[in-house]
């Protein structure tokens, strides 16, 4: 009778007993500990190894003595000799275990491997792909043995990795032959498994020692944002992103639900717009990060719902009136190719589910990221764009609204308005003494009455730069609570220039040959437009919450990572909090995607959580109109702002003359 040996793996801290003379990559997959390995145990690709550890080991109550692993074996030596093993590994393929052992599994043998991702936030992510690699030798063809070669390579798979019910596309069974017959009839075979069947969806000749690559993608209204991810440890290689083609049709979601209304074929041509555009975006990531589009075999989208509905060929007219019904609400796994992702033959898109209405999966990917439901504390969420999707909860419940702010803090509907490039004023302060401004702009790091400034070319005012020139307009007097730009006589200053019955402020002027930057009445009419709805958004899910405070506010969205807390606040963007508690989460719905993307787990788990969100809906809520309207004022016509009074004093002035603009005017400061 065999006798039993105890193996402890760490730093999983998982034990259990195996029979003497068992590989360690059998006990491993026993025990349930993720130890990788690509090439079924064959002592080819590596990624098994593991480092025993001899001696005593109090803490485990166990003593390894020196021949607890079985000697170096030919394979073992010969791989050793050819690519070499760091001193004190083992494959854990060919070690097999002959007495108690402890065995310890490093980051790169790992199957769900531990990455520090920074591009949104910094986080540990387990890598739980849904697709992995698996070098196969399939049987050659034998005239005595009539088989197709796909059915020898499924056998192939069975035997090695237990795949059974290998599913595959007609585009990737037609290239089978070329790459089993290139690899001598050994492949890499990339498997996709996310429930249901496992499906080739990639195919490579012999060893493949590169990983395969993914695409996560946040399609939103006015832009695409991209990252081409590798399956193996998770790293983004490239990131790119592009404007929406869509907004051609209309520039707001309603407009666009508007346009498959009124244009019979509007839907279908909204559809193809936007499939070549994420075309488009595939090409450029891949040509960025230097790899063939064939290596790309997966995709995670994260939309909301009408953008949801369009790239799949839905019609969304049901979205533009109650009770704004959804086609599908649950997450979505469709081939790649039938969304026109030039990529692998058989590589497949996921999207995440939706939560309710207009409430979609970008919020979905936001709650997925941020994690609201596991803190003590009270968080409200904002991703700011051109529809806010907005999440307020903690540990006891999490609510969601979504709400229309228009592409105004993008840069859009702003006369000097324009995306963010280089030459975009993205930063800026106003004297409140002498009324001066002076900004930064993209693609140069110094301010514009600083001598290193230069002379480069300034374009336009892009989000940012306008919620900062807002709001330093309010702070410096320029314009008063409700809204309205003084005059020069008013303000003391030249730069507020008339304009037919109104006034707007100039930030740069460069005539002849430059552009004339100001800010005008339109464009402060249209900012407020866009902070009152996402204000109003906020305090009706408070209101359902029953609060009047937040503990933290998070400004998510690749918008909200540049956006000053501070000047959003002065606004009234955002309800009061202390400015350190109000933070940036960068693109939040991109860093849930690409979760989405690198761990199967994670899909699961906002599928589940998306169930427990209560949608509240702002179209037919009486108390969002409401709410609206005091929003419009700045910061507020009614709610108190004592965390923002503590930093900043706002002029009390009043430009509301009746007509009459040289009377009426008031000018003072608050005390304090």
């Amino acid at each position: 009778m065999v006798e039993d040996a105890l193996v402890i793996f760490t730093p999983s801290g998982k034990r259990g007993r195996v029979a003497k003379g068992t590989s360690v990559l059998e006990a491993a997959r026993k025990l349930g500990v993720d130890l990788d390995s690509v090439c079924g145990g064959r002592g080819i690709c590596s990624k098994c190894q593991i480092t025993p550890g001899y001696g005593d080991f109090p803490k485990h109550g166990v003593k390894v003595a020196e021949d607890a692993l079985s000697a170096f074996n030919a394979v073992e030596e010969r791989y050793d000799r050819v690519r070499g093993l760091k001193p004190g590994r083992r494959l854990g393929c060919q070690a097999c275990i002959q007495g108690d052992v402890v065995l310890d599994v490093p980051p790169e043998s790992q199957v769900h491997k531990q990455v520090i991702r920074k591009s949104a936030s910094e986080r540990v992510m387990e890598m739980d792909a849904a697709v992995r690699l698996c070098l196969v030798d399939v049987a050659e063809p034998d005239m005595h043995v009539p088989t197709g070669d796909f059915e020898r390579l499924a056998a192939a798979l069975e035997e090695a990795f237990g795949i059974k019910g290998l599913q595959v596309d007609i585009e990737v069974l037609s290239k089978l032959q070329s790459v089993l017959r290139k690899g001598k009839w050994q492949v890499t075979c990339a498997i996709w498994q996310d429930g249901g069947a496992p499906r080739l969806v990639g195919l490579f000749p012999g060893l493949r020692e590169t990983p395969v690559y993914g695409l996560a993608i946040d399609l939103g209204s006015t832009t695409i944002a991209g990252h081409l991810v590798e399956l193996g440890a998770g790293a983004v290689l490239a990131s790119s992103g592009l404007m929406n083609p869509q907004i051609r049709f209309g520039e707001d979601l309603m407009s666009r639900v508007s346009y498959a209304m009124m244009n019979k074929g509007g839907d279908v041509e909204m559809t193809a717009a936007v499939r070549a555009a994420l075309g488009d975006l595939t090409q450029a990531l891949a040509e960025e990060a230097g790899v063939s589009a064939d290596e790309i075999v997966e995709t995670v989208i994260v939309c909301n719902p009408v953008m949801h509905h369009l790239v799949l060929g839905i019609d969304p007219v049901e979205l533009g009136q109650a009770p704004f019904a959804l086609a599908h609400s649950g997450s979505v796994t469709v081939p790649a190719r039938t969304l026109g992702m030039p990529i692998a033959p058989g590589a497949m898109t996921y999207l995440l589910p939706l939560i309710a209405g207009h409430v979609g999966a970008d919020a979905a990917a936001v709650a997925l990221s941020e994690s609201p439901e596991t803190r003590d504390d009270l968080s409200l969420i904002v991703d700011v764009g051109t529809n806010a999707e907005i999440l307020l909860g903690n540990k006891t419940r999490v609510l969601a609204c979504s709400s229309p702010t228009g592409p105004a803090f993008e840069g859009a509907q702003i006369s000097s308005g324009q995306r963010a490039a280089p030459g975009a004023i993205e930063r800026i302060e106003i004297n409140p003494e002498t009324r001066e401004p002076r900004f930064r702009i993209i693609g140069n790091e110094h301010w514009s009455d600083e001598p290193d400034f230069g002379t480069p070319q300034i374009t336009g005012i892009c989000g940012s730069g306008i919620i900062e020139a807002v709001a330093e307009m309010r702070m410096a007097g320029i314009l008063d609570a409700s809204g309205l730009i003084g005059s020069a006589e008013q303000v003391g200053t030249p730069r507020c220039v008339a304009t037919g019955r109104t006034h707007e402020y100039v930030i740069y002027d460069g005539r002849p040959d430059g552009p004339r930057i100001t800010v005008t009445q339109g464009d402060i009419r249209a900012i407020q437009l866009a902070k009152s709805a996402l204000y109003a958004g906020a305090r009706l899910l408070m209101d359902e919450m029953g609060v009047d405070r937040v503990d933290r506010v998070v400004l998510a969205g690749a918008f909200g990572a540049h956006i000053s807390a501070k000047h959003a606040m002065v606004l009234g963007m955002i309800p009061d909090a202390p400015l350190s508690q109000v933070s940036s989460a960068g693109n939040a719905a991109g860093t849930g995607a690409r979760m989405a993307l690198c761990s199967v787990a994670a899909r699961r788990a906002i599928e589940a959580q998306v169930r427990r969100i209560h949608k509240v809906e702002t179209a037919i809520e009486p108390r969002f109109q409401e709410h609206f309207v005091a929003a419009n004022a700045m910061p507020h016509a009614s709610d108190p702002f004592p965390e923002l009074s503590k930093i900043v004093t706002l002029p009390d002035v009043s430009f509301n003359t009746g007509g009459d603009e040289g009377r009426g005017a008031r000018r003072r400061r608050t005390r304090g």
